[in-house]
């Protein structure tokens, strides 16, 4: 082919696509290639920045009430990634919290936290002030910040049923520590290269904490709670109630003898007495010629209940008032008006008699009063029964 024209049977070449066209310019740049579709459209990543705020909203109070101290999480940012990336951007420690949707959403998410945060968290759990959290995280700070995280995460399950308007419902948390820079997988839930939504926060714990944490969440996960907030206000119609058949008797029945003209006050007010009969107060409906038989209830059973102790040690360090109880008596306003210095007040209690024992205002034991060290002390003689707890609340 001539660099000033082309013949006829070329020009046919081209648009036929014949594959003896003549191949293009060897430094030509080659055409790029579609970008990938993204599986989200802007309407859904802003659907689950307000599931994300709605929710965060809740585990902040919830995460406040447990640590003692102020917890803000801050308007969320969505954004399409893979776990694989996220690695990359973040090569750090951090505690990563696996949480399964058991009921109302398919499928499952994952929280991530900064290791040292999370030390923080188990610190302030333990008792402590945050100012000194541990190095590593050994099983017992493990625990402490997996009830935290079930807390939170309970709490934005609670959140999501009332966005959703259905019962939304999750799996106990699996907590696990992994460094972001050495270990190549991450979680079960999705591969490293499969796209996954990151939703990404801002926590600050009253001067203490002030970072990033991240939820994790696979594609259908993200759009089924999408399509779950969309259809919240969806309900089912209830199927209108079959009128009632009339039997063939009924039918054949002749029709009653019209009423006498000197009572049509009587006659008037008959149909409205039998259009009113089925109904009760407040135009509730008083079903007719139903079998009727009196309530049957379980007897009471006094087994005492068992407790499980499998996270009994979470709580172990939680602090407890004791207070002992001398006695009680009742005053009148008067009575309690001409109290002065010297005067006595008489008890219900007999010298010699055991005192009251009780734990947070609930009565637990009996004892007497002893003297060690010249402090005085009080010795337990007996533990009450939860008979005799029952019958003092009442």
């Amino acid at each position: 082919m001539s660099d000033e024209m082309i013949s006829q049977e070329e020009i046919d070449a081209l648009l036929k696509g014949d594959g003896n066209t003549p191949p293009a310019d060897a430094g030509a740049a080659p055409a790029p290639a579609p970008a990938a579709e993204d599986p989200l459209t802007d309407m859904q990543k802003d659907a689950l920045g307000e599931i994300g705020n709605i929710s965060m909203g809740s585990a902040a109070t919830t995460l406040s009430v447990l640590l003692g101290h102020k917890v803000s999480i801050t308007t969320p940012s969505v954004s399409m990634s893979t776990m694989n990336s996220i690695r990359a951007s973040y090569p750090m420690p951090y505690l990563i919290v696996e949480v399964g949707y058991t009921m109302g959403i398919n499928g499952n998410n994952v929280l991530a936290i900064q290791a040292q945060d999370a030390s923080i968290i188990a610190d302030l759990m333990m008792g402590g002030d945050g100012t000194n959290p541990p190095e590593e995280l050994n099983d017992i700070h493990m625990s402490a910040v997996g009830e935290a995280m079930n807390q939170m995460m309970g709490a934005v399950s609670t959140s999501l049923s009332t966005m959703f308007n259905k019962k939304i419902d999750i799996s106990p948390p699996k907590v696990n520590l992994i460094d972001f820079g050495t270990e190549d997988k991450v979680t079960e839930i999705v591969s490293g290269d499969e796209p996954v939504v990151k939703v990404s926060f801002r926590m600050e714990v009253d001067g203490l904490i002030d970072s990033e944490i991240m939820q994790i969440l696979p594609v259908p996960t993200a759009g089924d709670m999408v399509e779950s907030l969309l259809h919240s206000g969806d309900t089912e119609e209830e199927p209108e109630p079959e009128a009632p058949s009339v039997p063939a008797s009924t039918a054949a029945t002749p029709a009653p003898t019209p009423a006498p003209a000197a009572a049509p006050a009587a006659a008037a007010a008959a149909p409205m007495m039998a259009s009113a009969a089925p109904y009760g107060m407040g135009g509730a409906r008083v079903a007719q010629g139903v079998p009727v038989q009196a309530a049957q209830f379980t007897p009471l059973s006094t087994t005492p209940v068992q407790v499980n102790e499998a996270n009994i040690g979470l709580i172990l360090d939680v602090p407890l008032q004791v207070t002992v109880e001398l006695g009680r008596t009742k005053k009148s306003i008067k009575d309690i008006l001409e109290l002065s210095n010297g005067s006595i007040v008489e008890l219900d209690k007999l010298a010699g008699e055991s005192v009251d024992i009780h734990v947070n205002g609930k009565l637990l034991a009996k004892g007497e009063v002893v003297v060690i060290d010249e402090n005085f002390g009080v010795r337990i003689t007996d533990i009450v029964s939860p008979e005799e707890r029952a019958a003092r609340l009442q």
